[in-house]
């Protein structure tokens, strides 16, 4: 079974989405109609913008959803999913995909999450850092064990597990699993703590914006990163999203039970390979592409 995967915040790079735009009448006019719906030229900024422009939050998540979904899009009838799944952000990219959401509707749901987790960001320190080389449980027990807020967040891949929360907590963390042998616990370079209780003002924020979205049947099973498992139902898809910026990211997971329903050929539509790299170190027999 052929099952596309689109990738999450991360993946974006200067001059993204410009040959799309130069090669598609098309994608020209969904990016036209995605800076009228944002309010500002973004197509400037994925064009010719500096890697630091594109880092601010409200750019990097529409960028690379706009991405994503318009190679989807410009694949026309050679796009033809059997089971979908998104990492984190990449979640909206996989609804419209596989049309729960329209293109607006999706676009829209993005930039209102973009800057509601931009705000929960600014209202209260905090980072994510990455653990290499540990057992799940040997972090998810650690985290535990601190003072504060830190839990695990993004199941990457077995032995990658991303922790998330206060400063202060994720440096006690950190401190702990380094001396349990893992590999490296490294904090990454992000303003916020996605995918951990501190979203919770976000996570409302956007609730929301999604009860007053309407969700249609979609046309193949979506794996959610809450669940980890295929959804079909629009009303059970449209809660799952509530709690996704609170909830951990079940990539591992996902793609494991993705496999084990008879996914065969991971195709990663977006930008970057994130995604195929991780597909690797869950299952080699699998194969993993490049649209």
């Amino acid at each position: 079974m052929k099952a596309y995967i689109f990738p999450g915040q991360g993946a974006q790079f200067s001059g993204m989405g410009l040959d799309l735009y130069e090669k598609s009448t098309l994608a020209q006019e969904l990016f036209e109609k995605a800076n009228k719906i944002l309010g500002f030229p973004i197509t400037d900024i994925m064009f010719e913008g500096t890697a630091e422009e594109l880092k601010q939050t409200k750019v990097t998540q529409p960028a690379i959803f706009l991405h994503s979904v318009i190679l989807a899009k410009i694949l026309g009838d050679d796009f033809k999913p059997e089971m979908v799944a998104g990492h984190s952000l990449g979640e909206l990219s996989a609804l419209v995909a596989n049309r729960v959401l329209t293109f607006e509707d999706g676009l829209k749901l993005v930039s209102k999450r973009a800057l509601a987790m931009q705000k929960a960001c600014e209202a209260q320190e905090s980072t994510m850092a990455a653990v290499l080389g540990l057992e799940d449980n040997v972090v998810e027990e650690v985290c535990k064990s601190v003072d504060g807020v830190v839990v695990a967040a993004n199941y990457n891949c077995p032995g990658q597990l991303v922790i998330s929360g206060d400063i202060a907590a994720i440096d006690e963390a950190c401190k702990l699993l380094t001396e349990k042998g893992a590999r490296r616990a490294l904090k990454l370079p992000v303003g916020g703590a996605f995918h951990s209780p501190l979203m919770e003002p976000a996570r409302e924020e956007l609730a929301a914006a999604i009860e007053n979205t309407i969700f249609s049947n979609p046309i193949c099973p979506v794996y959610q990163n809450v669940v980890a498992k295929a959804v079909t139902n629009p009303k059970e898809i449209k809660e799952n999203l509530m709690a996704q910026l609170t909830a951990p990211v079940r990539w591992t997971q996902s793609i494991q039970q993705m496999i084990a329903d008879g996914g065969t050929q991971f195709i990663e539509v977006g930008p970057g390979k994130v995604l195929q790299g991780l597909m690797r170190k869950i299952d080699r027999s699998v194969s993993a592409m490049g649209v």
